[in-house]
């Protein structure tokens, strides 16, 4: 198990393109870590990503799916974000974002990794 730190510096360096990731509460859109952004303020967009979580799971509900959200993915003309929601008992209401240069990533390698990195968080 790994800390939220540790958890923000593997995804920075194990993921090729990454730009900048955050971990995220979506009962209050405040970030809870970053790590990177540039020029991409990540506490702006951890807010507004909440919106995004928020408004799916509402779908969801209103389906009656009988499912969970595994990981949502924006697609920009230059940029991937993903949205990965914790699935631990720990983690329950947080989500991972992660930017990612599009020219530079591996989008089934992100997801994959991100997983993993999801998976090791102990929150």
């Amino acid at each position: 198990m790994t800390s939220t730190d540790l958890a923000l510096k593997d995804a920075m360096s194990s993921i090729e393109g990454a730009i900048g990731v955050a971990l995220v509460d979506y009962n209050s859109g405040m970030a809870l870590g970053t790590l990177g952004g540039g020029e991409l303020d990540l506490a702006v967009a951890a807010a507004a990503n909440t919106d995004v979580v928020r408004a799916k799971v509402r779908a969801i509900e209103m389906l009656n799916l009988n499912s969970a959200i595994e990981d949502i993915l924006i697609t920009l003309t230059d940029q991937y974000h993903l949205i990965r929601p914790l699935t631990s008992r720990s983690g329950k209401g947080l989500f991972l974002y992660l930017a990612l240069d599009r020219n530079r990533a591996n989008l089934a390698m992100a997801r994959h990794q991100l997983r993993r990195i999801e998976g090791d968080l102990e929150v």
